[in-house]
């Protein structure tokens, strides 16, 4: 008898799984969407320098080889030299906030997917989950029940507390 409660106790305590779509979850989250409009803007501002830059370079070296011609040969390389070097040393500047920028962006972007991480593991607690697996591009869910499917609760959550 004890032997048939104990089967009985452990078949109807099943483990509550849900899963979001990653993809989805992280494209409908508002402060995803501002870091990336944010180093998408940035990124144009960058953009927009280094063309200006380029341009003046360009002005600049034309007119130079424009003087260069009444100039002695040791003279026009000395100029050209000097020009040279100062755009090399404005491309590495330019490339380091390049890099500097992808870096914080980066940052910025892995504080918002632990965000989401830590709001899901706060849902899964508080609704009595034992799992809630990962789905869309790369995800393990092959598939599931949109009773099972938790993307739109969670995306609401984070969305709320993102505007608050």
């Amino acid at each position: 008898m004890y032997i048939l409660f104990v089967f009985v106790f452990i078949s109807c305590q099943q483990d509550k799984i849900g899963f979001v779509d990653n993809l989805e979850l992280m494209d409908g989250y508002q402060e995803k969407k501002d870091v990336e409009n944010k180093f998408k803007a940035r990124a144009e501002v960058m953009n927009k320098k280094r063309d200006s830059i380029s341009q003046a370079f360009q002005l600049e070296y034309q007119s130079l080889q424009t003087k260069a011609q009444s100039w002695s040969q040791k003279k026009a390389q000395e100029e050209l030299g000097l020009l040279q070097q100062r755009s090399q040393f404005l491309g590495q500047q330019l490339q380091q906030e390049e890099q500097q920028m992808q870096t914080e962006g980066q940052t910025e972007m892995d504080s918002v997917v632990s965000k989401v991480k830590k709001e899901i593991e706060a849902y899964g607690k508080a609704n009595g989950y034992t799992y809630i697996l990962g789905g869309g591009e790369g995800g393990s869910v092959l598939y599931g029940t949109e009773a099972k499917e938790l993307t739109g609760e969670i995306l609401k959550i984070l969305n709320d507390k993102y505007n608050k």
